[in-house]
């Protein structure tokens, strides 16, 4: 694993610690933004750091963002939106209690997605079908601002919050969209602190996935 990568892994591990405590640590905003960031392309935070997306994007073409690799389970395409759907419902649905990005915003013309839920428990043929059909460009336009939600969010957290559980009548509402196929996933969110939310998905799951991405881009050969 690169520096960078190491160096982010160490901040999270920094970050869950701190946001146990955030009386007694009021930089866990900080890290976590810094740490969301990271996560997310320069388009989305300016912010001068390291950005993992660019770095499995660069010199990526659009064939290669929509082709599932021989012994791999997923498209860089479907990756991107996947990290895009469950930050979007979680950070604001779940934790701010507002309409999702996709809505509020009229994603789902732009995008041309065959589907709106997470992406999960479809087929490779269903995965396919959507790498082929979704507009790469709007899907990135699209992450960057879910992530820039995200980080208008998290500032107006306070401290006391992070330790709230999600609200029942919020999760019902993600519940009653049908955009979460798995429901060990709503079990998983619904169990969660704010806190804890902070860390899967809009930190730790994005790091997991980008992962995933850059050895679907050395499946490919891509130097």
């Amino acid at each position: 694993m690169d520096a960078n990568r190491v160096t982010w892994n160490k901040q999270q591990y920094l970050l869950q610690n701190v946001l146990s405590q955030p009386e007694e640590h009021p930089e866990w905003r900080t890290l976590f933004l810094s740490q969301h960031a990271q996560v997310h392309s320069h388009r989305m935070s300016n912010a001068g750091e390291w950005s993992f997306e660019d770095e499995v994007l660069d010199e990526l073409d659009d064939a290669a963002l929509r082709v599932i690799p021989t012994k791999g389970d997923h498209s860089i395409a479907w990756i991107l939106w996947h990290l895009a759907r469950c930050e979007d419902l979680t950070m604001n649905m779940l934790i701010a209690g507002n309409d999702q990005v996709f809505e509020r915003q009229g994603w789902k013309k732009k995008l041309r997605s065959p589907f709106i839920h997470t992406g999960n428990k479809i087929d490779a043929q269903e995965i396919l079908h959507f790498s082929d059909a979704i507009d790469l460009e709007q899907l990135k336009a699209y992450r960057a601002a879910v992530g820039a939600s995200t980080q208008h969010v998290v500032n107006r957290l306070t401290p006391d919050e992070l330790r709230q559980k999600v609200r029942s009548e919020r999760m019902d509402k993600v519940k009653v969209l049908e955009v979460v196929l798995d429901p060990g996933i709503l079990n998983y969110w619904s169990r969660r602190t704010i806190a804890g939310l902070l860390l899967m998905p809009p930190t730790r799951h994005c790091f997991i996935h980008l992962n995933e991405a850059l050895r679907i881009k050395l499946a490919l050969h891509v130097k």
